[in-house]
């Protein structure tokens, strides 16, 4: 007589129901951390950014004179039009995306600026609007 033996290799639906329940309870234990490290490291990209723009505009404002009160930071891409040919220098940054926070919001040029005497580049955070905490702090430069 033969007798034949079954061998399972597969895995039981219990056990795949214990391996998700598993990785369900380590993703809700991670997550929150991980989130706010990237939250963390959008503030610092965004208080870098700003300070480079702060010095290309610096750049700008010693072969251009101080931009009108309403400028953008567009000028420091392309010429405007009350700078003469010969005194603009630029672009003064590489390419537009340069010109957006890491929210994909563009800075903000204030003249006079209100933290700085002469100038401040804003960016205010995730959540788009003046004031908050945490991600939605505002980055202020120089």
């Amino acid at each position: 007589m033969k007798r034949s033996k079954r061998v399972s290799r597969a895995f039981t639906i219990v056990e795949v129901i214990v391996i998700i329940v598993i990785i369900g309870v380590i993703a809700a234990a991670v997550a929150p951390r991980l989130l706010s490290r990237i939250g963390q490291s959008k503030q610092s990209m965004a208080k870098v950014n700003a300070s480079s723009l702060a010095n290309a505009l610096r750049t700008y404002m010693a072969d251009c004179g101080t931009p009108e009160s309403g400028a953008t930071l567009d000028i420091l891409l392309a010429r405007p039009s009350n700078v003469a040919e010969d005194a603009w220098k630029g672009p003064y940054v590489e390419s537009a995306e340069a010109l957006l926070d890491p929210w994909g919001t563009p800075y903000e040029l204030v003249i006079p600026g209100r933290k700085n005497a002469s100038f401040d580049i804003v960016s205010y955070g995730a959540d788009k609007v003046p004031g908050g905490t945490d991600e939605n702090t505002d980055v202020v430069m120089p």
